[in-house]
């Protein structure tokens, strides 16, 4: 079924700031299996985002103590500096030194004033992810595993990105593409089985 869908002659996008990438259907990498990843940078010098769909049984309340509600998930945003938590939001200007990834969307700001609004229950967890490490790349990387098949870069809604972020984004996300991308979204995990 791989040799079926070239995925790079299918992508007409190029990777940039604020656009998801959709890993191929037969990745067995335990952070990309069926993921999306929101990318929200990309330059000559690399690039970097957040699996949004990998979500973990963790509250963020059981990591940050200081955070008093239960609302907030965490997923696995990546394998680089797990350790740490970062978060995407649609907060923007109400978040001194958030970072704008696309119109309605951004990433980082002062995370004391991100407890306090959580905390004073001026936050929903529709408003903000957050995630336990990042996905990165270096320079030239991302392009070169597009040409290889293993990402479709694609648009995508940023309601969509904080709302559907759940198990089954990535089939949904191919689905609602239509055409080849709906059969590669009914691919098996193991082609195998087919």
């Amino acid at each position: 079924m791989k040799e079926i869908f070239d995925i790079a002659k299918m992508n007409q996008l190029a990777p940039e700031k604020g656009l998801i990438l959709i890993s191929e259907p037969f990745n067995e990498d335990k952070y990309f299996q069926r993921s999306v990843v929101c990318l929200c940078e990309h330059t000559e010098k690399g690039s970097f985002g957040y699996v949004v769909n990998n979500l973990l049984a963790v509250k963020l309340s059981e990591l940050i103590p200081a955070i008093k509600s239960d609302d907030f998930k965490v997923g696995l945003g990546g394998p680089m500096s797990p350790n740490n938590v970062y978060y995407i939001h649609t907060l923007g200007e109400k978040i001194s030194g958030s970072v704008k990834i696309k119109e309605g969307l951004y990433t980082g700001g002062d995370f004391e004033q991100i407890i306090t609004l959580i905390n004073t229950g001026l936050i929903s967890n529709h408003q903000i992810q957050f995630f336990l490490g990042y996905s990165g790349w270096s320079a030239g990387q991302l392009e070169e595993e597009i040409e290889k098949s293993s990402w479709i870069v694609s648009k995508c809604k940023t309601l969509d990105i904080m709302e559907k972020n759940d198990n089954d984004f990535w089939k949904s996300i191919l689905e609602a593409k239509g055409g080849k991308y709906q059969l590669i979204a009914n691919f098996p995990l193991d082609p195998s089985l087919n």
